[in-house]
Parts: structure tokens; sequence; C-alpha cells
């Protein structure tokens, strides 16, 4: 019995060390899942505070920014950098829905005072959208810092390719404080904007869907041919940290703020870059509602068949559900929207699978479908449409009755050579 009482003793031994070792390999994997887990991005805004502050120190600056441009502490970049005594804020600029983003779309703003500062406010969304010699007076460092969404058309980053052609221009440096694209930076759609087609919903030769954070397409903006300049501006990126480009927002640990009043969360700015296209017809995007952008329609569609057309096309990663609806006005996020006031027949869409939603595709394919089913009644907004795709070829091909797969595969080619001249630019 003795030497099985000592094999038990030496086993259990054994098995003591085993399950602790096993218990301490456990608590490491789990502490470093729930680190992984915890891990925040940095934003170029916290950066700038916390390891590039030299960069700014004892310098006149101007900061073109709006509600977005918050640190990780909750504060504003402007709040937080107005109380500090080595740099100055000379004046900030204002993008669309104004400095602090509660203007509607569209709306003209005016120059104005920065009411928590009492700071100079310059509107880059009225009479001009790019800063002036005279309002960069005194300046030594431009600043940038506004959450972009990652679709062409989306204004902030048109406001940024002022700020740097501005820059340039003026001799004055600019500096980039980088956010996430919110949709990822993997996945690029859509064709490539035709330069005569530049305008403010389209401000360089890039596609619809970029998959750029907004400190990349700066570095692609600060060249002399897409500026128009003599000279590229002095531009810095301060980059991020722990940002991926598989990435979407909702895995960033950061606060969600709308961007803008009708972008009020992740599954809307994914759809966007698709039923943002609506807006160059006489199919409402769903303004008006609680939840523009996803849900649309019209007095005259039927749901159930458009649902039915659009299934037979194949629209993978998103479910579509038939909806009624009645556009109102809605202060400070959408006073005039279409069929204002009229019942609406429409669609909801629900992402099931970000992976696989192509929203520029899904819009190209629903614009496809409404022309196909209501020929008399569905009309395009031309010189609107044209400017959203960057060229008439969307619009003519519909009205040709192309179909959609054609309509796709005529921008693929150029689309894979911006994805080759793209990489040049990328940080991440």
């Amino acid at each position: 019995m003795g030497w099985i009482n000592s094999f038990s003793m030496v086993t259990n031994k054994k098995l003591f060390k085993y399950l602790v070792f096993s218990l301490i390999i456990g608590i490491t994997v789990s502490c470093s899942n729930v680190e992984t887990v915890k891990l925040k991005v940095k934003t170029g805004a916290d950066l700038l505070i916390s390891e590039k502050f030299s960069m700014i120190e004892s310098k006149n600056i101007g900061i073109i920014t709006n509600h977005t441009g918050i640190l990780s502490n909750g504060t504003h970049l402007v709040d937080t950098l107005f109380n500090l005594k080595n740099v100055k804020i000379i004046s900030l600029f204002g993008p669309e829905h104004g400095i602090r983003g509660d203007a509607p779309d569209g709306r003209t703003i005016k120059d104005g005072v920065d009411s928590k500062t009492g700071l100079p406010v310059y509107s880059l969304y009225g009479k001009t959208r790019k800063p002036t010699k005279e309002m960069l007076a005194d300046i030594d460092i431009l600043i940038f810092d506004i959450q972009d969404i990652g679709a062409r058309f989306y204004t902030f980053i048109s406001t940024m390719y002022y700020g740097i052609q501005a820059a340039a221009e003026n001799n004055i440096p600019i500096i980039i404080l980088d956010r996430p694209n919110p949709i990822s930076g993997n996945l690029v759609e859509g064709p490539i904007l035709a330069s005569t087609y530049k305008s403010f919903v389209g401000i360089a030769q890039i596609p619809i869907r970029h998959g750029m954070t907004v400190g990349e397409l700066a570095l692609y903006f600060n060249q002399k041919n897409i500026l128009g300049t003599d000279k590229t501006a002095n531009l810095e990126v301060v980059k991020m940290k722990n940002w991926e480009r598989s990435n979407y927002f909702d895995q960033t640990n950061l606060p969600w703020l709308a961007p803008s009043p009708n972008m009020p969360d992740l599954e809307t700015a994914i759809v966007y870059p698709g039923i943002c296209l609506l807006e160059g017809t006489n199919i409402a995007e769903g303004r008006g509602t609680d939840s523009p952008f996803l849900q649309f329609g019209s007095p005259f569609i039927n749901a159930k068949n458009v649902i039915s057309e659009l299934t037979s096309l194949g629209v993978d990663g998103c479910k579509l559900t038939e909806s009624e609806f009645t556009p109102v006005a809605i202060p400070k996020k959408s006073m005039h929207p279409k069929y204002l006031g009229e019942k609406c027949q429409g669609i909801r869409i629900q992402i099931t699978d970000r992976e696989k939603f192509r929203p520029v595709e899904f819009g190209v394919k629903l614009i496809y479908v409404f022309n196909k089913l209501y020929p008399e009644n569905f009309t395009f907004r031309e010189n609107r449409i044209d400017k959203l795709w960057g060229s008439t070829q969307l619009r003519e091909q519909i009205l040709a009755n192309d179909l959609p797969e054609n309509i796709i595969s005529n921008y693929l080619d150029e689309l894979n050579k911006f994805k080759e001249l793209r990489n040049n630019f990328l940080l991440y």
C-alpha cells in the first residue's frame, strides 16, 4: 500500500503543478484578451497633446474643426488648447453644419463667434469655402481635426482639401490630426470622379468609397496636380495608434458623435455611400424621419415589388423590409425633406453582414429598379446625380436600361488603377 500512496502523492503533485500552470496560462490569456478588448484607438488629436505638443508650442494657430474634434477625456481640442498658456488660438474655421455641428444639411453658415471660447469663427460653408489670406493673417500653423465618414461626397474632406490648398498658397504649415475611417479602410468602391465634375461633393479624383483616413487623403490631395497649385503644402499627419485597416468604428472603443445631423450611427454611415445617390433622384432618402438613409421611398412606389426586384438581382449583407413613413420638418436636421407631409411607401434596410454589403453596388441596383418599375414617375435631378456619381455615366446608362452589372463593370478598370495608386499614401 505504501508504494500506492507514494505514486498517488507524486501524481497529485504533478497534477497540482499542471493545474497551477494551466491556471496561470489561463489568467495570462484571459488578461491578454481583456487588454485587446479594452485597447482604445488614440486619435491624432490625443497624440498632439500627449506626445507631439512641441509641434505647436509657442505658436499662433488656426483650427479647422467641428464638434467631432474631441479628445479621449471627452473635452474638445479647441477647449483644451484655449486653456493652455503656451499656445494661442487666433481663429477657428467651421465646415458644413458649423463649428459645433448643429446646423442642418446644406444650410449656409455665416462668420461668427464661438459660444464657448469667444474666439472668432470663419465659416467655410458660406460665401467662401477656402480660408483667405486675410483669414489666415497672424497664423503660424493651421490644424485640421474633423471626423470623416468615408464617402467622397461627404463635404468635410472637401473642406480639408481647400485648407491644404490655402496652406500651400500662403506658405503656412498644416497639421492633419488623423481619425478612423468609420466604415473601415479596406473596402474601396465606385467610380473615380471625372475632373470635369469636380464640386464640393466631389473634390478630387477618388472613388465614392475611398477606404482612406483623412490623414491618408490629405497626403493624396497634397500633390500639385491634385491641388492645382505651384507647390505642395508643408503638411504633416499626426497618425493614430491602435487603429487597423479592417476596423469599423465600433471596434475603436471611441464614442460615436454624429458627424452631421443625419448621420446618427455607424449603420447609417455604412449604407450612406450608396443610398446618398438617391439625393440625385425624386426618391426620398429618408430625411425628415428618425432613420435617414436607412429607409427610403416615395408615394408612387410599391415597396413589395421593389424588394422582389432587388432580391432577384442579388443584394448581399442586408435585409430589406417594407416600411411606411411621412417626412416632416425636423429643426437642426432637415427642414425641407422630399415629400414633406406626404405618406411614402418605402423600404427599410438593415445590415446583416457589413463585410459582404457593398453600398455603391446596392445604390446602382436600387436606382435601376426604380427606373425599371416606374419609368413614368421616376426622374433624375440631373445636375445633382452627375456630381454625386462623378460623371454622366450612371444617369445615361440607367436611362438606356443598361443592366447594373454593366454599370458596375464600367468603372472597375479605373477603380483598380486607383487602388494601386492609393497604396502610396496609406499609413496603416
